[in-house]
């Protein structure tokens, strides 16, 4: 799924989100749509098979904590493709590192034409992280406004302070990616190939140095009386 470029007016409309939808305290047990595709909720959404069929799911990334594997768990993988995380939801827990699998497995299913549910137990603040990192970098968005953008779909959540500041971290991380991906192929492959050529140069430097005597040879002219003394 391709990074998408948008004015500021469009970022500011997909940043704010619906303005006409009143947010209600059931609502937390609900899975929410926050962007075309991509589905972020509590665990308790993907109990429901009939829920998941209506809203055309595909797959399902189930992120929990080690110690509720025995309840938050794919419920019918006979239906749906789904991708288990094992995590810990404390402040110490990296995200980052386990974020890139995840975005890769969002990506291939929403470029299949798939819908993807992200949840973990409550849907508050480990899945929400992951989702904000992957509207994050698809949006192109500032870690403020891709917060802003899931809260204003799913007011209910809140990332621990751990998450949050991965988050700000993130934001770092993937401008710099960006930054390397569109540095000028030419200019890398002339910086290559002048190293190259530099090395070549050392080389041929290095060559002419072993060819080189290191004492006079026979055929030179001597003076025999250079070391008499008068």
């Amino acid at each position: 799924m391709q990074s998408v470029t948008m004015t500021d007016d469009e970022l500011r409309q997909v940043v704010q989100g619906p303005g006409d939808v009143e947010w209600r305290y059931e609502m937390r047990r609900e899975c929410q749509q926050i962007l075309p595709g991509l589905l972020l909720g509590p665990f308790v959404a993907s109990k429901s098979l009939p829920t998941l069929r209506s809203l055309n799911i595909s797959h399902i990334v189930c992120i929990r904590d080690a110690k509720e594997a025995f309840s938050v768990k794919p419920r019918f993988p006979e239906h749906f493709t789904y991708l288990t995380l094992d995590v810990e939801d404390n402040e110490e827990q990296n995200l980052i590192r386990l974020f890139p699998g995840a975005k890769q497995f969002i990506d291939t299913a929403i470029a299949q034409g798939g819908r993807v549910l992200v949840h973990c137990n409550g849907g508050i603040s480990l899945s929400p992280a992951f989702v904000v990192m992957f509207v994050m970098q698809h949006y192109q968005l500032s870690w403020e406004d891709a917060l802003h953008m899931v809260q204003n779909r799913r007011y209910c959540i809140s990332p621990n302070g751990g998450f949050l500041t991965q988050i700000k971290e993130y934001e770092a991380i993937y401008k710099a990616s960006l930054a390397v991906a569109s540095y000028p192929t030419v200019q890398r492959s002339v910086s290559r190939r002048k190293r190259s050529d530099d090395d070549d140069d050392d080389e041929d430097t290095r060559d002419e140095d072993r060819k080189r005597p290191l004492v006079k040879n026979d055929s030179e002219e001597f003076d025999p009386n250079a070391m008499e003394t008068s």
